[in-house]
Order: C-alpha cells, then structure tokens, then sequence
C-alpha cells in the first residue's frame, strides 16, 4: 500500500542553521534549545523562550552529536550544562506536543479514531491525514490508504493515540482539513527525526522518511 502524497515543505518563513550539520532550512524543521538562567540547555518546542536561540535539525543523530561534541558550549561561547538523556527527553516532549495538537482537533471537531469512523472520513474523502498506530495489526492498517494528496503519520504508538482520544488505546485515527492538522503534521515530522531518524524501521512502524 502506498504511503505517498506527504505534503510539501513549507518555503515560506525565515531560516535557520543547524549548528550540528551546517544545513540552513526553514525554523519549522529545527528544535530550538536556549541557555537557562542556571546554564543549563533547554529544548524551546515552541520557539517562545527568551534568548538567543541555538538550533539543531529536527533529527536524532544531529542532536547526539551536538550533546556528545560540545557544540551547544560552541554555539552559545560560553560553558553550558547538557541534560543527561536530552534526546530521550526531547522525544518525550515531542510526544506530548503531537498528542496535545490532535487531541485540540478532536474536540474541534477535526480528527475521528476508530476503523470505521476513519474509512468513513476517508471514502467520503473528508480526511487529509491518515493516522495509524506503530503497534496495530498490519493486516488492518493495510485495509486503509492515505488520501490522495494527504499525509501519513505511523510512528505514535496506540497508548500514545489513544491519550489523544481519550480512550486506552487507538490504531487508527484521521484528520480533517482544519487548521490544526497542518501543526500535527509539522510536529509529526519532528518526533520523526528524533524517533526514527536513527532507523528506517520506524521502531517497528510503516511511517516513511521524509523526502
């Protein structure tokens, strides 16, 4: 089953460096982290904290290297504290943005779970993003395509989904073309490179690299 049809990077928005791998891209696919008070680095999800900001690809390796090289030190001139585990805890918060942002569309009213609700939305083509467990049966996921011109997103797991929804767990789920699904879209990307960046795997999930 084909899992194309993700959408289109934004060109709009200013740009950024990453201080790990040199690339300049839009901010909306790095992870921007700022010097606490204490000199400690603070991942800024949001891109609200004060202070300069250093920013690092949205991708798991970038993040190690600069944890493990001294690049945050590098980027800030100064002496800084680097959290034991930023990765893990860089995931986590990554997580918590993803399942926040469809739980918003769902009470909006733009995102449905459950295998029936979904292949509802999608045959009368309503959904644009397409949203499967990493740990569902594959057998079942297969029964149901992205749409056309949509975006897929297989790298949550269904404890995680199901958080969003409010039930114990959820395998399949779809969003509307409200606004919110373009933000879960992007956050998505960003769990992504931190989650699977390492492996093609997806952790055991059938999400693609971005490309």
């Amino acid at each position: 089953m084909s899992r194309g049809g993700q959408t289109k990077d934004r060109e709009d928005g200013p740009e950024r460096k990453c201080i790990a791998t040199g690339e300049v891209q839009p901010k909306f696919g790095l992870i921007r982290f700022v010097l606490g008070p204490d000199g400690r680095i603070v991942p800024d999800l949001a891109g609200k904290l004060p202070g300069r900001g250093i920013y690092i690809a949205a991708d798991r390796a970038a993040v190690e290297k600069a944890a493990s090289k001294g690049l945050f030190a590098r980027a800030a001139k100064q002496p800084v504290q680097v959290p034991d585990g930023l990765v893990d805890l860089l995931e986590q918060m990554l997580v918590r943005r993803v399942v926040d942002l469809i739980s918003l569309a769902r009470k909006s009213g733009d995102a449905v779970a459950g295998y029936e609700k979904v292949k509802d939305w999608l045959g009368k083509e309503e959904a644009r993003v397409l949203i499967q467990a990493t740990d569902g049966s594959e057998r079942g996921k297969t029964k149901l395509s992205t749409p056309y011109g949509g975006t897929y997103i297989g790298w949550l797991s269904a404890d995680e989904l199901g958080m969003a929804f409010g039930r114990q767990t959820v395998i399949h789920a779809a969003l509307g073309a409200g606004g919110l699904s373009r933000r879960v879209v992007e956050e998505a990307q960003r769990l992504k490179g931190i989650r699977v960046g390492v492996s093609d795997a997806d952790r055991g999930g059938r999400g693609r690299r971005k490309g």
